[in-house]
């Protein structure tokens, strides 16, 4: 089975190292530059963006991140999706530019309106857990939508790249989790 690595600065990164080891994967954490070489692959978890974002800058971690991401997969759930993407609105901030995605922040509203639903998945249905979630606004020509909610994508994936605005580590399906290792 692979490493898969699991940025580990901030936000619920425990919950996909769980998650990969239940699946069989070894799922160390990672927190600097010199994790990355022995990994297969990588997933940024939710979390606050712009934090995440100041964290990688003190410790030297954005660009080894985007060299990472242009040879090997990452995975991004929420804050990660944001950090995968090419664009980020409201407000704009830098990112890894990884994905032709534009996405807008917290675009669902507040904390008080997150929630539970199910989304399409796979000619059935999918639990999903929307927390302050950010909405992709834009999917470029290469983006493949896998599953959408209310009219927006809200799991894609480009080239060897996956990204969901929900957080599949906070269910008891593996089927995201298993698709992106499917890609290792």
């Amino acid at each position: 089975m692979p490493t898969i690595g699991v940025l580990a600065l901030q936000g619920d990164f425990e919950a996909h190292q769980r998650v990969l080891q239940e699946l069989g994967c070894s799922a160390p954490q990672v927190r600097a530059a010199k994790d990355l070489p022995q990994l297969d692959a990588l997933v940024i978890p939710g979390g606050e963006s712009t934090t995440m974002l100041k964290l990688l800058r003190l410790e030297d971690l954005l660009e080894p991140l985007r060299q990472f991401g242009l040879a090997k997969p990452i995975f991004g759930t929420c804050a990660g999706t944001i950090l995968l993407a090419s664009e980020v609105t409201r407000p704009e901030q830098e990112s890894l530019a990884l994905m032709d995605l534009t996405v807008e922040r917290n675009a669902y509203g507040r904390q008080v309106h997150s929630q539970v639903t199910r989304i399409p998945y796979e000619g059935g249905e999918l639990e999903a857990v929307f927390i302050r979630a950010p909405v992709i606004r834009r999917a470029g020509p290469g983006v493949q939508v896998l599953s959408e909610f209310q009219g927006t994508p809200v799991l894609v994936s480009e080239g060897r790249h996956l990204a969901a605005t929900f957080h599949p580590e906070l269910t008891a399906d593996r089927r995201v989790h298993r698709l992106f290792l499917d890609r290792i």
